[in-house]
């Protein structure tokens, strides 16, 4: 998401000020009050459970071999259980209920807030429109990477009982 530049309200410049307590965008002009708060924007991510094995899927949009868990941007007015089974069905075609929460990640590079859950699904995988492939990994193959879904992957495997390898990159995603 690229940092806006000119004012939202009345296309002003921005201008680095000091709100709340940190340095943010602020309008320039005197009479307006804008402030580009630059707050996070919640996603949800599943890690999908289906027939004792986990899917990671990539997406469309991704270079390389790249697989992850299922995520979703939160709709207005969903909350993040229905809304990471919404986004289940949507991408994998699957019927799913949430065995549990898993916990929330900072993912900075995109400014998202992670909400992440174990989702149990069945059904018969139909990749969505914006899912390229998926592939399904047993949980003790499974590296997680470094970085939010992954480190969301490593607490769960861990709860699980299983003993993942450290995130690490082994492929970095551009």
């Amino acid at each position: 998401m690229k940092t806006p530049r000119f004012c939202l309200d009345c296309a002003a410049p921005l201008v680095a000020a000091e709100q709340g307590g940190m340095t943010r965008l602020a309008c320039s002009a005197p009479d307006c009050a804008y402030v580009h708060w630059d707050n996070p924007t919640p996603v949800v991510a599943a890690v999908v459970e289906y027939r004792g094995k986990i899917v990671l899927a990539r997406n469309k949009a991704w270079p390389g071999p790249f697989f992850a868990l299922i995520t979703g941007f939160l709709e207005k007015n969903e909350v993040p259980h229905e809304a990471v089974l919404r986004e289940v069905e949507e991408e994998l075609g699957l019927h799913g209920e949430v065995a549990s929460f898993i916990g929330h990640y900072g993912f900075e590079r995109m400014n998202q807030l992670i909400i992440a859950y174990h989702v149990r699904a069945e059904g018969e995988i139909v990749l969505g429109e914006e899912l390229a492939e998926y592939r399904l990994e047993n949980h003790a193959d499974i590296v997680p990477w470094p970085a939010a879904t992954g480190l969301a992957l490593y607490d769960w495997l861990k709860a699980q009982g299983h003993e993942p390898p450290t995130p690490r990159w082994t492929v970095r995603p551009e």
